[in-house]
């Protein structure tokens, strides 16, 4: 992918089909979906792709036990389903993980058996792998971190794990395989309308320019996840919010923590949540929150009590109870949840999808997770053929492989979930000793995977390399610090910017990732 190839196209076309505005999950989806259909799609991206929400999240595909005992049997069979089409298409981003649920009262046992079985049978033929009762020996086998002092047994059952941060930027290159034009570092400014009121277009600023552009659309889509009321608001001023932000906080450990390949589930927390504690890229991760927020940022920080209640948890579960000094670093995301009544408490929203359709013809697409983001793709192009009048053309992603798909992604070690293109890495590396050198000792990252991110993936900020075309930043926060002068060197080099551009980009990285440091 060139930036300045798509920049080009999208000022040459004359009306586009689908112009999408958002770079998450859902955009990104929605790209996929329409361009794969035929139609000719623009999406616009205001920082990264995925720099919010869609690279923050708990790392699970996962088709959501806590909205079983909510009753919502229909969005559990959905993300079923769709977590068995995610893997199936993207076998190198996408994998089994077996979880256990540590029983320390004798009634836990019989009761969350009884609802896994009812998880296996939803779950049919897109199936992970069977539910069990275990004994307190086998449970210790798995996980020989666990605090033993009243442990029973546990209750094993399978569920899905990704790269949320890898998956999007494999998607945003599935998309422009293609057809579509994939733009970010593009801010949305205004939306234009006909005489009847019906939006005709936009305009946008391409931020590392300044240059201003308008465009003609016969749909335009918004799925800007947190900040979906901006745009509606942008387009209709009255327009009432439909977004009730909630920020989840996640912590990573060392590996020691979790030794080997299974994740602790926590059914129940005070705060009403769901607790899991995941292996991840040699880490562990452990979350998450659920704190009402009253506006959503790029750069959310994770709040003192959040980081203290995860800690408390984890301790009441762990022999070894994990401590501020353990944590590599602490992240942040924002749930973009469809405003419903009641007292306030989002833990309880719904996770379902919503499209809405304004007067003026602008689709929105808000709410929903990232295993259901094909569904919910699916669900908004249909919307918008019928807005935008385009000719009906069937969705093909149900059976269409995800960009790096490769069923055997372990034989490339770090390099796995580059999936196909691990290879390409790997000849970069060999091109030069300075390509073939890790940035830093305590993380397996390559200087080639700056190189080739800024080269195939739209690279363009220390940022971006560091937190999510690789992991540094959401890995060991301190680590990637010491890694930003090499990485902004590297891209200079790669995007022709001087000694001041990589000056500039270390010192606004640092300031980033200071946000993800625990003292």
């Amino acid at each position: 992918m060139n930036r300045d190839l798509m920049m080009e196209k999208a000022r040459a076309t004359d009306t586009w089909d689908i112009v999408i505005v958002g770079g998450g999950a859902s955009g990104v989806g929605t790209a996929v979906d329409a361009a794969s259909r035929g139609y000719s799609t623009l999406l616009l991206e205001q920082s990264d792709f995925g720099k919010g929400t869609s690279s923050r999240s708990t790392k699970l595909v996962h088709g959501g036990v806590r909205y079983l005992q909510q009753g919502n049997v229909s969005l559990v069979m959905e993300a079923l389903k769709e977590r068995g089409i995610m893997r199936d298409n993207a076998p190198h981003l996408v994998s089994d993980l077996r979880f256990i649920v540590p029983n320390y009262t004798w009634w836990e046992a019989p009761f969350y058996g009884i609802g896994m079985k009812v998880y296996d049978m939803l779950a049919g033929k897109y199936g992970f792998g069977p539910s069990v009762l275990m004994s307190k020996e086998k449970t210790l086998d798995h996980i020989p971190t666990l605090k033993t002092e009243g442990l029973l047994g546990g209750v094993q059952y399978y569920d899905g794990q990704f790269d949320d941060a890898r998956l999007l930027v494999n998607l945003t290159q599935t998309a422009a395989e293609q057809g579509a034009v994939m733009l970010n570092y593009t801010k949305v400014t205004g939306l234009v309308k006909n005489a009847d009121g019906f939006i005709s277009g936009l305009t946008f600023t391409d931020v590392e320019t300044g240059e201003i552009h308008t465009i003609k659309a016969k749909a335009v889509i918004n799925a800007t996840g947190p900040f979906t009321d901006d745009l509606l608001k942008m387009n209709d001023p009255e327009a009432e919010t439909m977004i009730s932000p909630s920020q989840g906080v996640h912590l990573v450990l060392e590996k020691s923590f979790l030794p080997k390949d299974t994740a602790i589930m926590v059914p129940h927390t005070s705060d009403g949540r769901v607790m899991f504690a995941i292996p991840w890229h040699d880490h562990v991760v452990v979350g998450t929150t659920d704190t009402p927020i009253e506006s959503s940022s790029l750069e959310p920080v994770p709040l003192e009590e959040e980081i203290d209640f995860i800690l408390e948890t984890a301790a009441a579960y762990l022999e070894r109870e994990p401590t501020r000094a353990d944590v590599l670093s602490a992240f942040a995301g924002i749930r973009p949840l469809v405003k419903a009544g009641g007292d306030g408490n989002t833990a309880a929203l719904s996770r379902d999808h919503t499209i809405h359709i304004g007067p003026s013809g602008l689709v929105t697409v808000c709410g929903g997770k990232w295993t259901t983001y094909r569904n919910m793709a699916e669900d908004c192009v249909n919307h918008a053929e019928t807005v935008a009048a385009l000719d009906e053309k069937p969705c093909i992603t149900k059976k269409l492989n995800v960009h790096g798909y490769h069923s055997h992604p372990e034989r490339f070690g770090s390099l796995a979930v580059y999936g196909s293109d691990a290879q390409g890495i790997l000849e970069l590396a060999k091109s030069s000793p300075e390509l073939n050198q890790p940035l830093h000792d305590a993380l397996p990252i390559l200087a080639a995977e700056v190189v080739w991110a800024a080269r195939h993936e739209l690279a363009r900020t220390v940022d971006d390399c560091l937190a999510r075309r690789t992991r540094a930043l959401l890995l060991n926060a301190r680590a990637s610090i010491e890694m930003a002068p090499k990485v902004a060197a590297l891209l200079a080099a790669e995007l022709g910017r001087d000694s001041a551009w990589e000056k500039e980009q270390v010192e606004t990285y640092q300031a980033i990732a200071a946000g993800y440091v625990v003292n």
